[in-house]
């Protein structure tokens, strides 16, 4: 039987927690994961600048930092000889092969190599380079990079790197979407550096081709000059800016632009114990997950202080990476970030939550800065009625592509705001994005998101996730009766683990039974949205219970490796359980223990 007294005591400890985290300003800020794979980019990196410069002082901080960062890789190697990406996932070829590359340029193999040796057995039994080809398939954006990384350190020969057609970022970016490119919208960078590194190391055999990429060299480093952030980094990623870095260092232009602006963000973003995150931060997501979770309760989030800050997240002019137009949010404040659909709806949900929390005189700020968001997300719906992460219309590669959960969001989003637009787009764009998000339903009642995996499920995928994020929104604009609804909801009260929460099992694994905070938080407040089916009682409640115990025991602050991003990259963020706990529990709260 659920104690109701218990479960509201769990909410507010998760609540006060979860509030807690807030920096001085007033918004959420997170800690990322450290990541073997960041790490390891960067040693590259810095390695080969090393090897290059003829500057004593930057030669003395490349070398203290990857003499830090290869002490910390050391530590993390698993006992399978691989490396995964945080201390918490699966050794996988990708990040063991990165590893190996930054020893080898690092000029640290004779002192590690018992752990180069291990190394080297995982990769070999993992299929060398086909095996890491295997992993991406048609998608170069991430399997061209890491062979290019093991080419400069002498691993693999040039022939076995793809040539990138870099002469393609010379041309208008609106028009870079119909030629079909190796890689995702967001990895130009990489095109370019990446690219121009293969040419200079192994010229085309065509005379024609050579002679292009020959004159295209000087006008795409200007593309790629221009796509830097102030801050150096490229999305605020260590492997991208690493890449880049690596790639024009290694081809004898130590001293441009692109790579001191990169090695300054480099230099700026490592950690106190050597390593670094995948990302510098997700300050903006983690602010909109916290208001959202918060308003689960009541909608009424209080007196926070973050709307000024939040709205300065706002991207008030034409993007230079992606050429994204005005009015979206990206998932930092930090100059890095890209708006993309995800962030932007998650920052009207929170924007709807404070118009409702905060004076009359703020509306008027509110619903300008939302119109315009909203506008934003309506501009970037696909043909097929469902939204991609950044850029209408690629839809070539997997993460360009729409995806059920970042539809599902922004139709919360829009079902929010759908009174500010008048003009019937947005009844249009929901319709449109119903019947997307209705034909992705897979046959057995789940849905596949595009963002978050789980490592334990044998493809990597994260059905739980996917399905409650449908569900949440199915519950938000009242379409809980529909087939499609009841389908998904039947298939998530039926996969849950044996102990009552969510996690491995629910996403399909029959051989693992691994419940963790944030599946299990997701998919209770999925069952608990709309007008849930009392046959769905007893699986909520052992859901509640699960979850409770877990805010007691203290275990609602453990993380799991939830999330991948950029071709199969994984991290996990410290305030997503947080976040997601406080959400199911939450509208529990409103639901069970107000009535």
């Amino acid at each position: 039987m659920l104690d109701l007294h218990e479960l509201h005591r769990a909410y507010e400890t998760a609540r006060r927690d979860l509030l807690a985290q807030r920096v001085p300003e007033g918004h959420w800020v997170g800690e990322l994961s450290s990541s073997a794979l960041s790490t390891a980019t960067a040693v590259s990196a810095l390695a080969i600048v090393e090897r290059h410069t003829k500057d004593e002082s930057r030669r003395n901080t490349c070398r203290q930092l990857t003499d830090r960062a290869v002490d910390w890789l050391a530590r993390h190697q698993n006992e399978d000889g691989g490396f995964g990406d945080t201390d918490k996932s699966f050794s996988n070829i990708s990040t063991t092969m990165l590893v190996r590359a930054a020893f080898q340029l690092a000029g640290v193999v004779e002192g590690q190599a018992e752990r180069c040796a291990r190394a080297e057995a995982y990769v070999e039994r993992q299929g060398g380079v086909p095996g890491l080809r295997r992993r991406y398939g048609k998608d170069k954006t991430f399997a061209v990079p890491i062979l290019t990384n093991a080419a400069l350190a002498g691993l693999v020969p040039w022939r076995e790197v793809a040539p990138l057609p870099f002469e393609l970022a010379c041309m208008p970016y609106p028009a870079l979407r119909f030629l079909r490119l190796p890689v995702v919208s967001y990895a130009v960078p990489a095109l370019v550096a990446v690219g121009q590194a293969r040419y200079f190391h192994r010229k085309p055999r065509n005379p024609v081709v050579r002679a292009v990429r020959r004159l295209a060299v000087s006008k795409s480093l200007e593309t790629l000059a221009r796509m830097q952030p102030a801050s150096g980094g490229f999305l605020e990623a260590v492997p991208l800016t690493s890449f880049v870095v690596m790639s024009l260092a290694g081809t004898g232009r130590v001293d441009h632009p692109v790579v001191r602006r990169g090695m300054r963000f480099l230099v700026d973003s490592v950690r106190e114990d050597g390593s670094w995150p995948i990302d510098t931060n997700l300050a903006t997501w983690n602010t909109t997950l916290a208001i959202d979770a918060l308003a689960a309760a009541t909608g009424d989030v209080g007196a926070l202080d973050c709307l000024d800050w939040l709205l300065s997240c706002q991207h008030r002019e034409l993007h230079p990476f992606t050429h994204a137009a005005p009015g979206g949010w990206g998932w930092s404040d930090l100059s890095g970030a890209v708006p993309d659909a995800d962030d932007t709806s998650g920052a009207l949900l929170a924007l709807a939550a404070l118009r409702k929390s905060g004076p009359v005189s703020q509306h008027a700020e509110i619903d300008s800065a939302a119109a315009a968001g909203v506008r934003w997300l309506l501009d970037l719906q696909n043909g097929d009625g469902g939204w991609p992460t950044f850029c209408r219309g690629w839809g070539k590669l997997p993460f360009d592509r729409s995806g059920a959960d970042l539809t599902a969001h922004a139709l919360r989003a829009l079902h929010a705001w759908r009174d500010l637009v008048g003009d019937g787009r947005v009844d249009r764009a929901i319709r449109r994005g119903l019947d997307y998000v209705t034909k992705q339903q897979r046959p057995d009642g789940s849905w596949i998101p595009l963002w978050f995996g789980n490592q334990h499920h044998r493809d990597e995928q994260n059905p739980v996730y996917g399905t409650a994020r449908v569900l949440l929104a199915l519950g938000n604009l009242d379409l809980t009766d529909g087939e499609s609804a009841r389908r998904g909801r039947a298939w998530l009260a039926a996969n849950h683990c044996s102990d009552g929460g969510w996690g491995s099992r629910g996403s399909g694994d029959e051989n693992a039974d691994l419940s963790s905070v944030e599946e299990t938080a997701v998919a209770v407040r999925a069952l608990l949205t709309g007008h849930p089916d009392p046959s769905l009682r007893p699986a909520i409640e052992k859901g509640l219970r699960w979850l409770t115990a877990a805010v007691a025991e203290g275990r609602h602050r453990e993380t799991s490796p939830i999330g991948f991003y950029f071709a199969k990259l994984w991290y996990y963020e410290r305030l997503y359980p947080l976040c997601f706990t406080v959400a199911a529990l939450g509208e529990a709260v409103r639901r069970l223990v107000s009535r």
